[in-house]
């Protein structure tokens, strides 16, 4: 059996618009996960941090901190994404969809939206994606867009 070789990232030639990757990593997010990312962004909401206090509001139960659910989704996808990727040019539109929380699984998948060659260097071209994150119930849990600078073959 030939041992595959990771390949990070696609070439601007690659991507197809309108082709969706269902992106293979994964991650469960663990209490010292949140906790750090609290503590590393400064982001001391009880409801993130605090298990007595989240118990008595809406959710219930401790909230992951929505930043790291973006964060989290955005690293699952490099390595099909942007890891040919010049420069990240932009994030939007970023949609929390339903809470997340200690011992979710984040999943996720991209849309290939659009695709142009630069303009002023023919070694590159923007690509833009929309990218859905989901829990291990297959429940969509953020969604957003963004558009990278990436290298031609």
């Amino acid at each position: 059996m030939a041992m595959q070789i990771m390949r990070m990232g696609n070439y601007f030639e690659d991507f197809e618009v309108g082709a969706e990757i269902r992106h293979d990593l994964s991650k469960t997010i663990f209490e010292s996960d949140n906790n750090l990312f609290s503590l590393l962004t400064m982001n001391h909401h009880p409801v993130h941090i605090n298990a007595d206090y989240a118990s008595k509001n809406q959710h219930g139960r401790v909230l992951v901190v929505g930043t790291l659910v973006f964060s989290l989704t955005v690293g699952i996808t490099v390595a099909d994404i942007s890891g040919k990727a010049i420069a990240n040019l932009g994030y939007e539109s970023v949609e929390h969809l339903a809470p997340v929380h200690v011992g979710d699984t984040i999943y996720a998948s991209t849309k290939i939206l659009s695709k142009r060659e630069s303009e002023s260097k023919t070694d590159r071209g923007v690509v833009s994606f929309e990218t859905t994150g989901f829990n291990q119930d297959g429940v969509a849990v953020i969604r957003f867009r963004r558009s990278a600078l990436i290298k031609r073959s």
